[in-house]
């Protein structure tokens, strides 16, 4: 750090002395840049997007150098930078423009934005001019071991795209020459069932890179990551990409982004937090399954990566896709408004390729099966699971809720069975387990019905285990798996087996699943959530894409009836038609995404310190309060779409206001939450 006598003596560079700084502090009145002057010392590192050391109320505090300017509209005297921590420009203007827009929307800080953005920085990987992926030095061009295409390969060392693969959508072809063309080109992707996704997506992003322009894409897992990741090396080569998550490390992390930033690779694709990754020439934003809750920010101003990289394309003015088996209401928004076009299938093609979908509760099958409406495992659905095992093709049973019997109730009277301690649901991790609480941990070994003195226990929710259990019994001499939090299976081979799964931890099979089968349907569609629906055909569609098309056994068993709107959808595989249909029933109800909501979270007074403080826009509507965790509540901002930014700013203005005041008690805005109920 400069010494003192140092700082004394320094003065202005010559040229654009001013530098304009976005410091760390999570105020909502400190949102805005603050102009220090730039030494002569600093003038050649000082340069947008560094990191650097301000002085701040009296404290030495990090920040971003956004911009250097000539002149300061400011009329007091200003201070010097203190530090430059180093001269990696770490944010590019890119990212800088939409980290902004993205905290205008959310009614955020521009600091917490570029605190998801911009990882932490490790210092001796900065040091290191090693490529991300190789921590050996690289070899010679054209030396043996060279067996790296390189960023800067030609175009012509990229695989054409598949056979069958994008000309298998009738707007396909179209798609891929708009990208390579360099032309603004929005889809909403309907993948068909079985479709090797992550392949298509590579080849669109080797379009893009064939047309000399960058592609960012997002998923949702680890294991979507995965297959993305092979799926570009197999398209575009080795070192033409990197993949970004968090699983790797800090280092290694950083080390990939670097190389991102320093444009030494076209595509960037990683999880959640590669929605920022900057890319050289954007031409192209993907995300896949938009409609995981994963591809939610947890971390303030809590923005979902759809909007962010939506918003990216707006800015960049670039291609995007939002691709999925299933459609969001917010997919089919973007189609209804003419921001983007559909991608899909004609109908014979699907019919094709799509498994063959049974429910279990129509007229037809009660007539064979009088027990099929109340029957966990009705008889068609054992049938087909003994048929497909039968043909030496795995099973696979979807079950929405993980353990063994995570609820249970009395015996005798069904009164749900909770914990003297602290009135918690108990559970059984295992049928010769104790009841223990979900909640303490408590073990009520002694447990006695409060309401009929009963002893005795009986299942309310089955689990995945118990599932595993049952099905064990079911089909002797049989495999039976299970697929979860605890461990998730990757790749299963085409043999006899069941793979009893929760809901996103669902195996690739070689060659498809011979059934499936989607139990305890009532668990997803019961829900009291806006999004109950949508996320159950989601969930649905996922495990049904994994099936064999029906012209070679595949067959899908839904255990509920078919006369219900999620059943139909997925017996003609119409996910548009769903999503129509979901989205005219939001619109109708001022729900989003026909219309904005924010939540105010926290203590009543501080809710009503907040709303005081807003002035929001004219029709703006107020739903509440409702009890929230804590001993807090939650009020709802509605207003309609064109007033939405008029909405955030109005909440940004009110928390800084509060902030300005040094209020004691925090409230915890979101701007479109994933949940409203």
């Amino acid at each position: 750090m400069t010494s003192k006598s140092a700082r004394g003596e320094r003065v202005p560079a010559q040229r654009l002395p001013v530098a304009r700084v976005c410091v760390d502090v999570p105020l909502a009145h400190l949102d805005r840049p603050f102009d220090y002057l730039v030494s002569e010392d600093l003038d050649e590192v000082a340069q947008p997007g560094v990191r650097v050391k301000v002085r701040f109320a009296g404290q030495l505090v990090s920040g971003f150098l956004l911009e250097r300017a000539e002149s300061s509209p400011h009329g007091g005297k200003l201070a010097y930078l203190d530090k430059v921590v180093s001269g990696e420009r770490v944010l590019d203007p890119e990212v800088a423009r939409l980290a902004r827009a993205i905290a205008d929307r959310y009614a955020g800080n521009l600091c917490d934005v570029l605190r998801l953005a911009v990882p932490p920085r490790h210092a001796r990987v900065e040091g290191q001019a090693v490529a991300a992926d190789s921590p050996e030095p690289e070899p010679e061009p054209g030396s043996d071991a060279d067996t790296s295409t390189g960023s800067d390969a030609g175009p012509g060392e990229m695989r054409a795209p598949a056979v069958g693969g994008w000309d298998s959508y009738a707007a396909g072809p179209a798609f891929l020459k708009a990208l390579e063309e360099g032309r603004g080109a929005r889809a909403v992707w309907g993948a068909l069932p079985g479709e090797d996704w992550a392949l298509r997506i590579a080849e669109a992003a080797a379009a893009t890179a064939r047309g000399g322009r960058g592609t960012v894409i997002v998923v949702a897992d680890a294991r979507d990551l995965e297959r993305v990741d092979k799926a570009l090396v197999e398209v575009l080569g080795e070192g033409r990409h990197v993949a970004l998550n968090a699983a790797l490390g800090p280092a290694e992390r950083y080390r990939r982004f670097l190389r991102a930033g320093r444009h030494q690779v076209a595509v960037v694709a990683g999880t959640r937090a590669a929605m920022w990754a900057p890319v050289a020439e954007l031409g192209l934003v993907v995300i896949w399954d938009d409609g995981d809750d994963l591809h939610a920010e947890p971390r303030a101003p809590y923005p979902h990566a759809r909007e962010v990289l939506l918003t990216r394309a707006r800015l960049a003015d670039c291609s995007a896709m939002v691709a999925g088996h299933a459609r969001t209401g917010e997919a089919q928004l973007l189609l209804e408004t003419g921001w983007a076009k559909e991608i899909s299938a004609a109908r014979n093609v699907l019919r094709a390729r799509a498994p063959g979908v049974a429910p279990t509760g129509d007229d037809p099958q009660l007539a064979r099966d009088p027990g099929a409406a109340t029957a966990r495992l009705p008889s068609i659905a054992w049938e087909t699971a003994r048929k497909a095992l039968q043909a030496g093709a795995p099973v696979l049973v979807q079950v929405p809720r993980r353990g063994y019997l995570p609820s249970v109730a009395c015996a005798e009277c069904r009164t749900p069975a909770r914990c003297p301690h602290c009135s918690g649901p108990l559970a059984l991790a295992g049928s010769r387990d104790v009841p223990s609480c979900r909640w303490c941990g408590r073990v009520s070994a002694a447990y006695t019905c409060p309401a009929c003195g009963e002893r005795r226990l009986r299942a309310s929710v089955v689990g995945a285990r118990r599932t595993a259990e049952e099905l064990g019994r079911a089909f002797p001499g049989v495999t039976v798996r299970t697929s979860g939090r605890d461990e998730i299976l990757g790749t299963i081979p085409q043999a006899p087996s069941v793979v009893v799964a929760t809901p996103g931890a669902e195996p690739h099979a070689e060659g498809g699943f011979g059934a499936v089968l989607l139990l305890d349907t009532w668990a997803l569609l019961t829900r009291s959530d806006l999004r109950a629906a949508e996320e159950t055909m989601r969930r649905w569609f996922n495990a049904s894409a994994l099936a064999k098309p029906g012209s070679q056994g595949g067959r899908v068993v839904v255990v509920a009836d078919g006369s219900l709107a999620t059943v139909q959808a997925l017996i003609r595989w119409e996910p548009g038609w769903f999503a129509a249909r979901e989205l005219a029933e939001r619109r109708e109800l001022s729900f989003p995404p026909a219309a904005r909501m924010a939540s105010l979270t926290g203590k009543p007074e501080a809710i009503a310190e907040m709303l005081a403080a807003a002035r929001l826009p004219d029709g703006a509507e107020l739903l509440g309060p409702v009890p929230a965790d804590d001993d807090q509540e939650r009020m709802l901002v509605r207003t309609s779409r064109s007033q939405a930014a008029a909405m955030a700013h109005a909440l940004h203005e009110a928390a800084a206001v509060r902030s300005a005041r040094k209020a004691a008690l925090p409230v915890r805005t979101e701007v479109d939450p994933l949940t409203i109920f």
